[in-house]
């Protein structure tokens, strides 16, 4: 399933893609979409006989936002350097462990909504990412096999940076990465059943038109599974919780001096194949 919620910043209603593209309402099946209903396998199965049904009321998508298509996040863990290709874009040895960072819950926004510059900023750049929507419990997750079982579904992330907040200011990496709408999210959660293997999905994202990045999550130096595994070591994922895996090669980052950081008025375009696309304008905060 496509799950997704619509409406303006803070009301939301819970809706659904169907088979044949058509936007359906939820909120007379569930209140939201949110790891309360991601753990529970019986409100799960009504939205899914109500999808079937065909009798879910249809939206007028004309002029409706998209937000965020999951409500309440509880943690957004997030792995760095997690690319081989990107590693070697930025000259950094390949990690031995997964690198682990945190976004806060209040940096996503929606697919399409506009992401502000921060102020002072002269290197905000892009990063294309599969996020996981964990759906049930993990806690000292065993293997890689039992991981995907506490997948709840995927998502678009775009994990937005500031790299002199980031790597030049001192300290860990949170300054450059929780600035205000740094983390675009959507516009679908696509259930785990829609996608098989979550180590063969295409990523792209263009600034301004120009493609720059164009990977694959085959190039992950940890696989879903294993990052899933790994983090449930050392915290308890709870449904609700996502997990930004990294970005693949092509951010400014990367390139040659003068690097093009993004500025106000660039627009960046993405998508992950089978999972939607991404537009934002950005502005100066």
């Amino acid at each position: 399933m496509k799950l997704l919620r619509v409406g303006t910043a803070g009301a939301e209603r819970p809706a659904l893609l169907d088979a044949e593209g058509v936007l359906r309402d939820l909120s007379g099946v569930v209140p939201d979409i949110d790891g309360a209903l991601l753990a529970d396998d019986a409100a799960l199965g009504r939205v899914r006989a109500a999808a079937e049904s065909g009798e879910l009321p249809v939206l007028d998508a004309a002029g409706l936002r998209i937000g965020p298509p999951l409500a309440r996040i509880g943690k957004i863990v997030c792995i760095g350097l997690n690319y081989h290709d990107h590693a070697r874009e930025t000259g950094a040895e390949p990690p031995s462990e997964p690198v682990i960072f945190f976004k806060a819950a209040d940096t996503v926004v929606g697919p399409n909504d506009t992401v502000l510059v921060p102020r002072g900023s002269a290197k905000t750049d892009w990063e294309v990412e599969l996020a996981v929507v964990i759906g049930r419990t993990a806690r000292y997750v065993e293997s890689r096999e039992a991981a995907l079982a506490h997948v709840a579904g995927y998502a678009v992330s775009h994990d937005v940076s500031e790299r002199e907040f980031q790597l030049e200011r001192g300290g860990t990496w949170d300054k450059g990465k929780n600035c205000e709408t740094f983390n675009p999210l959507g516009p679908w959660l696509v259930t785990a059943d829609e996608v098989p293997d979550p180590q063969k999905l295409g990523l792209r994202l263009w600034v301004n038109g120009e493609l720059k990045q164009d990977g694959t999550t085959a190039e992950q130096i940890f696989a879903v599974s294993e990052v899933v595994r790994y983090v449930s070591q050392f915290m308890v994922l709870y449904p609700g919780d996502v997990i930004n895996t990294g970005t693949p090669a092509g951010v400014a980052l990367g390139e040659p001096e003068p690097k093009p950081f993004l500025k106000g008025g660039d627009v960046v375009e993405l998508e992950i194949e089978g999972l939607g696309r991404q537009r934002q304008e950005f502005k100066n905060a």
